[in-house]
């Protein structure tokens, strides 16, 4: 696949005939379900649709392996989730209200207002900016817990106004995470509900006689969550689909290699599905991150996962010069993109597709991961192209004002009867006749 290669992470140049099509191969991820998953999660739908409650408590008893006899064991009170903010370590507490009012300071500059504008003749054009009435939230559980997701998905939520917050997380063996119930105590979340999978995502889509339905299911989780969310895509608004966490750091040789190891570790050990690429234009430079990443590989306490994901997705590239890097970012579309160059503003205008953008040697992904501000629910998979982060707008929904004057009616409805005549639709031109005032 490279023209050097070690056992740890492919070596690729921009100059070898077949990089296009080794690149093309490394960046492949099918995200999409097989049909016995999509088959298993279309019943578990059906059953939470047609039972409710109790399709629910069964489905999380028999994948999370508990024995609970309804709904009211799966829901968590807003006195426990305090408890479990006020019991926290004081240094873990301290952190997690510091990361919470970031987010939200954030947020609260993405807020859009409703704007209206009035026409010579009087008529008032505009568009108004509503909240929805209840969002969803869906935080994984289970190998990992993920307190910075509750924050990143609920606060945006908060911040646009909207009225409940529905918070789902699997709980498997009954284990509860303390941080991720301070988190969502923190984030104004409303109820909270220990339960995951496809059988979580049919609650909140439909409704059962305990889980409200909400409007909008936001949050990442595996591939039954994933299915489940594209299934019930329409009875409810999603995010998105979101593929293995990507690093894609590109440097021009003047960054410390352990750093940019470590850099590409933070998102490979994720999972082994996750990707972390590396581009500089330095060979020299490769070589020496290279070396880092045997080196400081063994040291990390899931070296497994990221060796296997350094293996199957991962890769040093060599490129000719700084314009061919900024070809391949836009390539690539990467989720998050690490500018660890001396001026990264001038980069900034010719890079046109990045979910999050780090720009210069001391901005680590992993700040953007926690702390820094802005969301880290970002598109993955090549959707940069098209798609953006999280933010306050994802729970909001905007609706046009239209007030004609007498004299606007008129004027626009003499338009309107021409062009719906020509598409043959004469009720509309004849509605819009009635209001000519000639």
């Amino acid at each position: 696949m490279s023209d050097k290669s070690t056992a740890t992470i492919a070596r690729l140049s921009t100059v070898d005939g077949a990089f296009h099509q080794h690149l093309d191969a490394l960046l492949d991820w099918e995200g999409v379900s097989d049909k016995a998953v999509q088959a298993r999660v279309e019943e578990i739908l059906a059953d939470v649709k047609r039972r409710g409650d109790s399709a629910v408590v069964e489905a999380t008893n028999r994948f999370d392996r508990l024995s609970v006899e309804s709904m009211e064991q799966l829901c968590l009170s807003p006195e426990q989730l305090k408890k479990a903010f006020d019991g926290l370590p004081t240094e873990q507490r301290n952190a997690l209200s510091a990361a919470a009012e970031r987010i939200k300071r954030y947020h609260e500059r993405q807020k859009p207002s409703s704007w209206q504008y009035e026409e010579a003749d009087g008529t008032v054009l505009g568009q108004k900016v509503t909240p929805l009435d209840r969002a969803g939230i869906y935080v994984p559980g289970g190998k990992a817990a993920y307190p910075s997701s509750v924050l990143m998905n609920a606060i945006p939520a908060h911040v646009a106004g909207v009225r409940e917050i529905v918070m789902v997380v699997p709980t498997p063996d009954g284990v509860l995470n303390d941080l991720v119930l301070a988190a969502a105590h923190l984030a104004g979340v409303d109820y909270v509900f220990t339960i995951g999978g496809a059988q979580a995502i049919a609650a909140l889509a439909y409704g059962t006689e305990s889980i409200p339905r909400v409007d909008k299911i936001v949050g990442p989780g595996n591939i039954y969550v994933a299915t489940a969310k594209r299934a019930v895509f329409g009875q409810v608004g999603i995010d998105m689909i979101a593929g293995p966490s990507e690093i894609m750091v590109v440097s021009d040789g003047q960054t410390d290699p352990d750093w940019l190891a470590m850099d590409l570790f933070s998102q490979a050990e994720h999972d082994e599905d996750a990707q972390a690429i590396f581009v500089s234009w330095k060979a020299d430079h490769l070589d020496a991150v290279e070396a880092s990443i045997e080196r400081l590989l063994p040291t990390l306490e899931r070296e497994d996962i990221a060796r296997a994901s350094l293996q199957r997705r991962g890769a040093l590239i060599l490129c000719q010069d700084q314009a061919e890097a900024i070809e391949l970012i836009n390539r690539i579309a990467p989720e998050h993109l690490e500018l660890s160059v001396e001026t990264p503003g001038d980069w900034l205008d010719d890079v046109r597709h990045a979910g999050a953008i780090f720009m210069g040697r001391h901005t680590s992904e992993a700040l953007g991961d926690y702390c820094a501000g802005p969301n880290h629910v970002l598109p993955t998979s090549g959707t940069a192209r098209f798609s953006s982060p999280l933010g306050v707008y994802d729970f909001q929904k905007r609706s046009s004002i239209i007030h004609c004057s007498p004299d606007g009616a008129s004027e626009l409805g003499k338009i309107a009867s021409v062009l719906a005549r020509g598409e043959s639709l004469t009720a509309h031109a004849r509605s819009a006749e009635y209001r000519i005032n000639d």
